[in-house]
């Protein structure tokens, strides 16, 4: 079987893709896979470093803000439809898999074109544009969110979740005699959060907490001397980047993070209170309703990226406090869960190939 998958422009398309990809490679050793991805994008070197081969093309986003410069980009989409074609012919996939982002359109769209059956998978409680563009196209949309009926056809969507990081489940628990926060940044760092918690600095070391706060490489510096100005609070650890996650999210009894998608799934496989703090700066404030699918059914906390710096750590020193109320977040956000996503998706994508064998 032959296996063509595109999407990428940030790690939240090209985590689930290679997750998909791997799984399918478990299920069928034997397998093909080829990435379709938009070069000088994320995709075009985490892609390889996966292992898998990938093909650039030279399609863009629309510019919304400037409509004039819009002409070269339709070019360079016409473009990308004809090298797609040439690409598709040649490598004779059985299925198309599509996880969002501008090349997963046009390799989407002509594999569709050419009668090659097409799953999408979409990760967010927003659709984003391009699944909602291809919804007509395909055999079958996996979703991480109940009620996405709103976006596509009921009878095309299967609820998978999305997938997480592999051994996220194996961390190990250390006995500690303080409550300890986890504060997420991102590989990059999250700005509004990060100048919460440097202006909160003093109620943190004076809480008997023990906190954990992760920057992104971005903000390192800056964060690194508000917690030296602090006085560098033995029960705060500042740290650029974690790569422990599984045994940092088993120490936490609280965590805030940003809503992506991946986040949200991995809080909801690990049973994590949390705070969330959507970005606002993100296609269709998406973020904002993958937060509030968990805030609905009282599975996480909101902080609107507005009112972070002045709510952000009362919220959090109030609520790693109230042991009941962590307790019903924990029970409330693992009913969300979705296990063995990647599995599940790879499954669902084998039975569309093999239908087209």
């Amino acid at each position: 079987m032959r296996y063509l998958i595109s999407g990428g422009g940030t790690g939240g398309h090209i985590f689930p893709a290679v997750s998909i990809a791997n799984a399918l490679r478990e299920l069928d050793p034997e397998a093909e896979i080829l990435f379709v991805g938009a070069l000088g994008r994320m995709e075009m070197e985490r892609v390889p470093q996966a292992g898998y081969k990938i093909v650039g093309l030279p399609v863009r986003g629309f510019n919304r803000a400037q409509p004039w410069k819009n002409i070269s980009v339709l070019w360079d989409l016409m473009r990308s439809m004809i090298q797609v074609r040439r690409i598709i012919r040649d490598f004779r996939p059985n299925v198309g898999v599509g996880v969002g982002g501008y090349a997963s359109g046009a390799a989407m769209k002509q594999a569709a074109r050419m009668g090659i059956p097409i799953l999408l998978q979409e990760q967010n409680g927003f659709a984003g544009v391009t699944n909602k563009l291809l919804k007509d196209d395909a055999a079958k949309i996996c979703v991480a969110y109940e009620g996405m009926e709103r976006f596509f056809p009921k009878d095309k969507i299967i609820l998978t979740g999305n997938p997480v990081r592999q051994n996220l489940t194996s961390g190990t628990r250390q006995a500690e005699g303080h409550p300890s926060l986890l504060i997420i940044g991102g590989s990059l760092g999250a700005r509004t959060i990060n100048r919460a918690v440097a202006a909160g600095l003093k109620e943190l070391k004076n809480a008997s907490i023990n906190v954990v706060w992760q920057t992104g490489k971005i903000y390192y510096e800056e964060c690194r001397k508000a917690w030296e100005e602090a006085g560098s609070p033995k029960n705060i650890e500042c740290l650029d980047f974690l790569s422990d996650m599984p045994d940092r999210y088993a120490q936490a009894d609280l965590v805030i993070s940003r809503a992506g998608a991946s986040s949200i799934s991995e809080l909801c496989l690990l049973g994590k209170p949390a705070i969330l703090v959507p970005s606002p700066n993100v296609a269709e404030d998406h973020q904002t309703h993958n937060a509030m699918a968990l805030v609905n059914k009282n599975a996480a906390v909101l902080v609107r990226d507005a009112d972070a710096a002045e709510q952000l750590i009362a919220t959090a020193l109030q609520l790693i406090r109230n042991g009941r109320q962590l307790s019903e977040l924990h029970t409330n956000v693992l009913k969300l869960a979705q296990t063995d996503s990647a599995r599940r998706i790879a499954e669902e994508v084998i039975k569309l190939a093999k239908q087209n064998a």
